[in-house]
């Protein structure tokens, strides 16, 4: 096996989903911007979640979001919803680990607040949990997913915003997000920091 020529390979599948997704998702991801910033300038917050990589991909959000992203400014209220072991687990074990994140909705999510739902598939049981529980709330959600969006695309309402990559490979699937998670922070602090 040629490991140079495996390697060239990833990068070039990488740049082709990309340029399929420049082509696609500019206007929701624009869309998905703008109901972030009208949640901030409200006064309200955004709570972030989603499963292994996902779950990074959360904690990437909201760290953007509480520290900063590329200029110097105040930090912004989001909350990754899958870094507090005891929460989970405690959850997890009381009730299901379908509840995971719904439960934490329950508790944090109030009206204005914006869901962001992190899912290769579309299909992860405890995030279809924590948007039925976050529309009850008067939340809206954004949806970031890949493949046919799964069981998720079916849940949205007409005010949320679903961004769909292109792709069936979950690692794919996974660079785009990074990179739409990064288009949202700097469009953030574009509009609410005139960068």
């Amino acid at each position: 096996m040629n490991l140079e020529h495996r390697i060239t390979e990833h990068f070039q599948h990488s740049i082709e989903i990309k340029q399929q997704a420049l082509k696609t998702l500019p206007a929701q991801i624009e869309k998905a911007a703008d109901m972030m910033i009208q949640c901030l300038k409200d006064g309200h917050k955004i709570l972030v979640c989603g499963n292994g990589g996902s779950a990074g991909d959360a904690q990437h959000f909201s760290s953007e979001l509480i520290n900063r992203f590329e200029i110097e400014r105040p930090g912004l209220p989001a909350i990754a919803l899958t870094t507090d072991s005891s929460t989970l687990t405690s959850i997890a074990n009381d009730y299901h680990y379908d509840r995971v994140f719904s439960r934490q909705v329950e508790a944090l999510g109030h009206t204005g607040d914006v869901l962001l739902a992190i899912s290769t598939s579309g299909n992860s049981a405890n995030m279809m949990q924590a948007i039925l529980v976050a529309h009850g709330q008067g939340l809206q959600v954004v949806s970031l997913s890949g493949k046919d969006g799964g069981e998720t695309a079916s849940l949205l309402h007409d005010t949320d915003i679903e961004v769909r990559v292109p792709a069936d490979s979950t690692a794919r699937i996974q660079e785009v997000h990074l990179l739409i998670i990064h288009c949202l922070c700097d469009l953030i602090d574009q509009q609410l920091f005139h960068a």
